[in-house]
């Protein structure tokens, strides 16, 4: 391990741009790359928090991302997302470098629903609601503007200065936005509007209760949840999963890990079969958007991981 090369945050969005990093997950879907192959990730409690480890593997490559989450963080001003990546050569199992795993989970998120959205929302979607107002909603309005003609923006937080700060930064990228702080779940008020209003909608939070009522999101409109990984937490609301179309990166994931859909299905209020298929499915061209909203859940696998990274060393080297 000694000399083994460390590639930083900056490193990484560097090398692999958003929009770089949206079509090499496409290209390894259309390769024959499969979700449902990639093994389940175990999650150890300890006593911060969790440790969650994601080993991915393709015949070039092996790669793992370990991670933790720690909520007591934010009290102490530090991440309460952390970890790191390493990557292998896949047939010799060599290691050829680290890097930052959570710059590369801020990249490839909003990267695998942009991909996402590319391919499910309406082609001129311009006005885009975005909950949350760390990394990842900013991550989201970069990706998203990256595939779909996004010219204003709401921003949706339950700090103030936090959800206003993300607001001007958006508009710093010539885009229309605003901040609004409506309770979670508001039926009413500036984001019941927003949400009505709009063309796309990125669920970025920590939220384990829906952020709003489903019977708000219209027909037609893209909704991505990116939020949560766990089997009691979700984002959405089961009236808004059994209107849409769903999409998820991987079946048996989204079942095992996928509150949002196994809530529902454990309620009655759809059954498994309500899944229209996974990404590459999506990408394939075998998933048609009914009349409804569509959904695309993701709760984060470890294929995207390697497949962001392997782009990164092969422009590194």
């Amino acid at each position: 391990m000694n000399g083994l090369p460390y590639l930083d945050a900056a490193t990484l969005e560097r090398l692999v741009p958003m929009e770089r990093a949206v079509d090499v997950l496409e290209d390894a879907l259309r390769a024959g790359l499969d979700p449902e192959a990639t093994p389940q990730r175990p999650v150890v409690d300890v006593p911060a928090g969790q440790l969650l480890l994601m080993p991915a593997a393709t015949r070039s490559y092996v790669g793992v991302k370990a991670v933790s989450i720690a909520p007591g963080n934010a009290e102490r001003g530090l991440p309460r997302i952390q970890g790191t990546y390493l990557l292998f050569d896949g047939g010799t199992l060599a290691p050829l470098a680290a890097m930052d795993g959570i710059a590369l989970t801020s990249l490839r998120t909003p990267a695998v629903s942009a991909l996402a959205v590319r391919h499910l929302a309406e082609p001129g979607a311009r006005r885009l609601v975005v909950y949350g107002s760390g990394p990842q909603a900013y991550g989201h309005v970069l990706a998203l503007r990256a595939v779909r003609p996004v010219e204003d923006v709401t921003i949706v937080g339950r700090d103030p200065g936090r959800a206003e700060a993300l607001a001007t930064r958006c508009r710093g990228l010539g885009l229309t936005a605003r901040a609004l702080t409506d309770p979670p779940g508001s039926a009413g008020g500036g984001v019941a509007r927003a949400v009505g209003g709009a063309d796309l909608v990125a669920c970025c939070t920590t939220a384990r209760e829906p952020l709003f009522p489903g019977k708000l999101a219209r027909d037609g409109v893209t909704v991505v949840a990116v939020g949560s990984h766990e089997p009691g937490a979700r984002e959405l609301d089961g009236d808004l999963v059994a209107r849409a179309t769903v999409v998820v990166e991987a079946r048996a994931a989204a079942l095992e890990e996928a509150g949002d859909l196994i809530i529902p299905i454990r309620r009655g209020t759809i059954t498994s079969r309500h899944l229209a298929g996974n990404l590459a499915d999506l990408v394939a061209g075998r998933v048609v958007a009914g009349p409804g909203p569509r959904v695309f859940k993701s709760t984060g696998m470890a294929w995207e991981d390697l497949v962001v990274a392997a782009a990164a060393y092969e422009a590194w080297t």
